[in-house]
């Protein structure tokens, strides 16, 4: 696994528990929508199942509510700009808690729906709880990301009106040569067309348009065909939105009974971590009862 090969040559320097509990890693950005050159970096992004006192802090690590000082919880790894011995690759790399992986893909985060669908291709790896998560990846969409995807258009589109250079040489040229950074361009369509596909299709393939995208990263549209293309499509998506059948927002009870799934499945049982809903009955009860027999001797 590229995690722990670039590790084991001392190139990154994950938690120790992380490159065996890493159960999805694929690369995002330019190489999955098939638009990436020989020099585009690797954006590698994945989820991983931490280590259980990590989950479940205070019925597992002994802690206390209100009493123990919690544990400096793990949300992300992050390392970028990291280099292989060759100089053949430069790899970016945002490996997440799954519980914030989960959170994130629930509400529609751009980044973490493109990690979600990935296609086949760019998976690196992927144990049976990655492959069960993308097998009911469809749980996770709903017309919430209409209204992600077209803000993350809009911030494009203000960073092609106000980025006049670039300290990446290539993106420099694009600016000096087309007048505009053609990278923030092809986002804005690229945005544009996948929030169609999700409302039309409730599904998302992100290198269907990949003919397109490239198009417009050659600098073979102008800037004000962009503008006039996305102010066209985002009428006919707002249309779109109101006679979608896409759930409004996401089913939080199966998204958790799949969360719950994916941990039983990596740690074990769960009975010592996780109380159920029988079980906190009881505890109300068996209060209940002792706060009777204080009151009757009262």
């Amino acid at each position: 696994m590229l995690i722990t090969d670039l590790a084991r040559q001392n190139l990154i320097h994950p938690p120790r528990w992380l490159p065996t509990n890493t159960q999805y890693l694929g690369y995002a950005g330019s190489a999955s929508y098939g638009v990436s050159s020989d020099t585009s970096d690797m954006d590698c992004f994945g989820f991983a199942i931490p280590p259980k006192e990590v989950v479940f802090p205070y019925s597992v690590g002994g802690e206390i509510v209100g009493f123990s000082t919690p544990s400096e919880r793990f949300r992300v790894w992050t390392e970028h700009h990291i280099k292989t011995v060759d100089n053949q690759k430069e790899y970016d790399f945002s490996v997440y808690n799954i519980v914030d992986f989960f959170k994130l893909c629930m509400d529609n985060n751009p980044n973490m729906l493109d990690v979600l669908f990935l296609p086949r291709r760019c998976i690196l790896h992927s144990t049976h709880i990655g492959e069960h998560v993308r097998d009911n990846r469809k749980l996770f969409l709903h017309k919430g990301s209409f209204h992600k995807l077209r803000g993350y258009a809009y911030s494009q589109l203000s960073k092609i009106e106000n980025k006049t250079n670039s300290s990446n040489p290539k993106r420099a040229a694009d600016i000096k040569k087309y007048g505009f950074d053609t990278k923030f361009s092809y986002h804005v369509i690229r945005l544009a067309l996948q929030s169609e596909q999700i409302l039309a299709e409730h599904d998302l393939d992100i290198e269907r348009n990949s003919d397109i995208l490239k198009s417009v990263r050659r600098g073979e549209w102008t800037l004000e065909q962009i503008k006039d293309w996305f102010a066209n499509k985002e009428k006919s998506l707002e249309t779109l939105y109101a006679n979608s059948t896409l759930q409004h927002k996401p089913d939080e009870e199966k998204i958790k009974h799949l969360l719950l799934e994916c941990l039983e499945a990596h740690y074990g049982s769960l009975q010592a971590a996780v109380i159920r809903v029988p079980q906190i009955d009881q505890v109300l009860n068996d209060l209940a009862a002792i706060i009777d027999r204080y009151g009757a001797k009262s």
